[in-house]
């Protein structure tokens, strides 16, 4: 780690302490580092959302809860070191990911370039170097190794998910399946090919609702 990726700060401190207090409600291990990186996060994603309209959340409170707990709660649960986030919006839960786990790499994929553009200045001001922003349709892209997890929050069904994403995985690579309430009728239309291995249901700290990681793999 360098000495200046080291003196990062977010603009605003009480949404550290927010985020600390959130973070205190869980089991995870997060850094004073990563904490300031994820607070810097949502406060470039509050700035450009205003001109660039990248998530129908608009209060960067909710944004701590919904976009970087939402997505951190899954960190301890990949399996691997090469993903790609598909459909990834503004980069989630790709770049909150990326940021806890620095020794992963990042494929952050989504078909609209200002949500890529943006991806790419989080990249320059976090310093984060194991995150790509991609500018592509899922299913015209390709990689030449594949990947250990392919993860999908609120891009498509299950179904459509494992359609449009086969090809990425590599030959030991999953699915996962970011989901509110368990999807029995999506695992019911699961194609043939593909078996659930595990359903984790994830607590949210403030979240209202249900929340669940749904991991899935090929059979053939």
């Amino acid at each position: 780690m360098t000495q200046q990726s080291q003196v990062l700060q977010a603009n605003d401190q009480q949404l550290v302490q927010k985020l600390q207090f959130l973070i205190s409600k869980t089991d995870l291990d997060v850094s004073d580092l990563q904490q300031q990186q994820l607070v810097m996060y949502i406060e470039m994603m509050h700035k450009w959302n205003k001109a660039y309209n990248l998530t129908s959340i608009r209060q960067i409170d909710d944004m701590l809860v919904k976009h970087i707990l939402d997505s951190i709660v899954v960190a301890p649960l990949l399996k691997g070191k090469r993903f790609i986030d598909v459909g990834t919006g503004p980069g989630l839960p790709g770049i909150p990911l990326a940021i806890m786990h620095p020794d992963y790499e990042f494929v952050l994929l989504d078909s609209l370039g200002k949500r890529v553009r943006f991806m790419q200045q989080v990249a320059y001001g976090l310093k984060l170097s194991n995150i790509l922003p991609v500018q592509s349709r899922v299913e015209e892209y390709t990689d030449p190794h594949g990947f250990d997890g392919v993860i999908s929050r609120a891009f498509a069904s299950i179904k459509d998910m494992l359609h449009w994403c086969g090809h990425l995985v590599n030959t030991n690579g999953e699915f996962l399946a970011l989901k509110g309430q368990y999807p029995e009728n999506e695992l019911t239309d699961m194609p043939a090919g593909y078996v659930l291995t595990e359903s984790v249901q994830l607590h949210v700290p403030q979240l209202i609702g249900d929340r669940h990681l749904i991991r899935i793999k090929s059979t053939v």
